[in-house]
């Protein structure tokens, strides 16, 4: 992968490119940013840079034997470490060297732009939390040892560290600070609240902001044949994240399906008071408590990325809730049922209650991270979003 098949990110690629040509690569670096900004791309183009036979000014020349190996994913000095768990064909002591064929096969269908769900989706554990655990500590320090078969250095890219089980990393403490010569590695998260310490305080901290709203238009517009209107929509949805992008478009469906869930639970939320047709708030709430009971029973169901998920559109909608109570332009961005919905509900949204209500969300997110029991959560934020909502 070269730097000019990442989208945007300019300035961050000529830190890069800059970084070799001083001769100051650090050893280990960590590539911080929000999901769909490109961080593993722009790491293996970067990988792809420091290892090329034929380097050009601005990116790696893209012909020679080591950029064709990068290319595919099969050069012998780059390594890679991802969240994994026990799945059907994988029953114990599950590895990433055990999944180097499907994370290839996602990797290069998505340019590198993929998420934690792709990936969960990919090898069948969406009801599961995958982690990096003591066999692929064990594997990388095993796979550092020997020297570098063909480039100048070996690459580990241990992709959402943040993943790493806090037992297994005291295992690769020592390597990741004095590492062998000409070993390079990239650490890529999300979450930086998330990472051990003892792993932050060793690596060098690049932060990958979220793609411009400009740029990710312009790619869209390059990629798909639709209408400004609907692309200009979908980058507002996005909120700078490339794979949510894609996502809005070729799943709409999707898309759909979460917006009915969430006016449906928030129907429900409120269906403690019964409005009629001519209520004054021009709303005709309905839900019953069957209703409430009926949505917890539903989102338990669904895999936990789904319930994650399904969460981030319900951030998205309340902050075009708050959005439209600053200023109306938001609605131009919305289809005509979500427009009327958020016109409508919006003054249930206020500065009052939504830093609580986002708030509470977001610390559901978080606990579906760690295997809460979804009935128990699901009905305890419901309980939670009722009471705020009908807050003055």
């Amino acid at each position: 992968m070269q730097f000019k098949h990442i989208i945007g990110q300019k300035s961050i690629i000529h830190r890069l490119i800059q970084s070799v040509y001083d001769a100051r690569v650090s050893h280990a670096q960590l590539f911080l940013g929000p999901e769909g900004s490109g961080k593993l791309p722009l790491a293996i183009a970067y990988a792809q840079y420091i290892n090329c036979e034929n380097r050009q000014p601005e990116d790696s020349c893209g012909v020679c034997r080591s950029c064709r190996q990068f290319e595919k994913l099969v050069h012998p000095d780059l390594h890679f470490i991802y969240p994994v768990s026990t799945t059907r064909d994988v029953k114990e002591k599950p590895s990433s060297k055990q999944f180097i064929k499907p994370w290839r096969e996602l990797m290069l269908d998505n340019h590198g732009y993929i998420s934690l769900s792709d990936w969960y989706e990919k090898i069948g554990i969406e009801n599961k939390q995958g982690i990096i655990n003591a066999e692929d500590c064990n594997d990388i320090i095993k796979t550092l040892s020997y020297k570098s078969y063909e480039s100048e250095y070996k690459v580990m890219i241990i992709w959402m560290v943040e993943k790493l089980f806090h037992s297994a990393a005291p295992k690769i403490l020592k390597i990741l600070e004095e590492p062998p010569e000409k070993t390079l590695f990239i650490l890529i998260s999300e979450n930086q609240d998330q990472i051990i310490n003892t792993i932050l305080s060793r690596t060098q901290l690049l932060r990958i902001p979220k793609i411009e709203t400009e740029i990710l238009f312009t790619t869209l517009k390059s990629k798909y044949a639709l209408p400004d209107s609907e692309i200009r929509k979908t980058v507002q949805l996005a909120n700078g994240n490339f794979r949510n992008a894609i996502c809005f478009i070729e799943e709409k469906e999707s898309e759909n399906e979460f917006f009915n869930l969430f006016r449906y639970w928030m129907r429900a939320c409120y269906g403690g008071i019964e409005k009629n047709n001519d209520s004054a708030d021009g709303i005709n709430f309905t839900s019953k408590k069957q209703d409430f009971i009926s949505f917890v029973s539903f989102i338990s169901k669904s895999g936990r990325e789904t319930q994650k998920s399904f969460l981030a559109y319900s951030l998205l909608m309340i902050r075009n809730c708050l959005l439209y109570n600053t200023n109306n332009a938001i609605l131009p961005y919305l289809d005509a049922e979500e427009s009327d919905f958020v016109a409508k509900f919006s003054q249930f949204i206020h500065n009052k209650n939504v830093e609580q209500i986002t708030g509470e969300i977001n610390k559901a997110i978080y606990h579906i991270e760690r295997n809460a029991n979804p009935s128990i959560l699901f009905t305890d934020l419901s309980f939670t979003c009722s009471r705020l909502i009908k807050s003055n």
